[in-house]
């Protein structure tokens, strides 16, 4: 198990890590005494030649508290409101630590909108490329002050999936308040046992995850696990792992028993179909007919007009949408080279016959290959 592990972090550089609410909140606010520990390693680390990228939770915890408010939010506005208030304490609290180890550290909050828009997304990339490249600790929250439903992440387990996709981090460590994986819900039975390495995420390992949450934090293990999914999609592995642990980042590159280690997929997404599959959300549904689907599934085709029975939903060109057989069930994920409205009118078509419909052909492929992920 050991050797697995060693050998998984023996060519890590670049790390990608997402510290969840439950470990740096407490009854008192911000846990300062955590804080400033996973500081003092992650600071360590960059003195060793890593790249740090922290993704952060805890700004609507710290406004809370702040305010002195007892229990749940409710609103949106209401955890908009904590969040612009806890965020600058956040930060601050960041600053000062990691400025007392001699490095410098970067805000970037984000909304899904900003992923999800390809030019965004770039300069996104490109800036955190920067400051990397300048010794600078980037630190990434979701904008909660501004997000709404429609261009929200979910929760910051989400979030740092695709912040991992774009700085190419070589390892993703999601820090939690368990200890890892475990086959059953600990707190609810004494029999429960940690898993330490998943080969491959399955529908039994998914099950295994409960989507409890505890009082500041949004995701449970449920989000975890489909981060973890996410990243090891493109070959990133995941180590989910308890961020109160003494040294716990230490020991996870000393290749040490921590946590539950996913490994990464063989077959891997690029980055572009990672950003379509995962980043994207679908605006429409094409049902296809068992010929098309075999030419997705099996032939390794495009998705041509003529293998469309019907579509669902108002879709413009160059959107995201997913391609679902007879049942239902989603085969694949796409960018449409034509609008839905487009589309009613071209299915069932040879691609022949797209200019005399249409009076302009610029596609043959409803789907390009090169611009599609198959689910199935």
């Amino acid at each position: 198990m050991n050797d697995i592990r060693r050998q998984t972090i023996s060519n890590v550089k670049k790390i990608l890590v997402k510290i969840g609410s439950a470990v740096i909140t407490g009854a008192e606010g911000l846990d300062l005494k955590i804080i400033n520990a996973l500081v003092r390693e992650m600071s360590d680390l960059a003195g060793q030649g890593y790249s740090i990228v922290l993704v952060t939770s805890g700004a609507i915890a710290s406004g809370k508290h702040r305010l002195n408010i007892k229990g749940s939010l409710k609103s949106i506005p209401e955890k908009q409101a904590a969040a612009a208030v806890g965020q600058g304490r956040l930060m601050r609290v960041y600053s000062k630590a990691f400025e007392n180890k001699g490095l410098y550290v970067a805000q970037i909050l984000l909304t899904l909108s900003d992923l999800t828009d390809r030019q965004r997304y770039l300069n996104i990339r490109n800036t955190l490329s920067t400051l990397t490249q300048w010794g600078v600790i980037p630190i990434i929250n979701e904008n909660d002050s501004v997000a709404v439903d429609e261009i929200k992440f979910g929760d910051n387990d989400n979030l740092a999936a695709m912040i991992a996709n774009i700085v190419e981090a070589d390892i993703f460590i999601n820090l939690t308040s368990t200890a890892g994986l475990y086959d059953c819900n600990p707190a609810q039975s004494k029999k429960a046992k940690l898993i330490s390495l998943v080969h491959e995420i399955t529908s039994e390992i998914e099950a295994a995850a409960t989507v409890e949450t505890s009082s500041v934090g949004t995701g449970g293990m449920k989000s975890k696990i489909l981060a973890a999914k996410k990243v090891t999609a493109i070959g990133i592995p995941c180590v989910i792992a308890p961020g109160k642990r003494k040294n716990i980042l230490t020991d996870i590159l000393a290749g040490k028993e921590a946590g539950t280690l996913f490994l990464p997929m063989a077959d891997r997404l690029n980055s572009k179909k990672y950003w379509i599959a995962f980043t994207l959300r679908s605006r429409g549904r094409l049902i296809i007919d068992d010929g098309a689907k075999k030419a997705l599934l099996d032939k390794g085709k495009s998705l041509l007009p003529s293998g469309i029975i019907a579509v669902e939903g108002d879709f413009d060109q160059g959107e995201k949408v997913s391609c679902v057989d007879h049942e239902g069930t989603i085969l694949a994920k796409g960018l449409v080279n034509f609008s839905s409205v487009e589309i009613r009118k071209i299915m069932g078509l040879k691609s022949s016959k797209i200019y005399s419909v249409l009076g302009h052909k610029d596609y043959d492929e409803i789907i390009h290959r090169d611009n599609m992920v198959i689910t199935q």
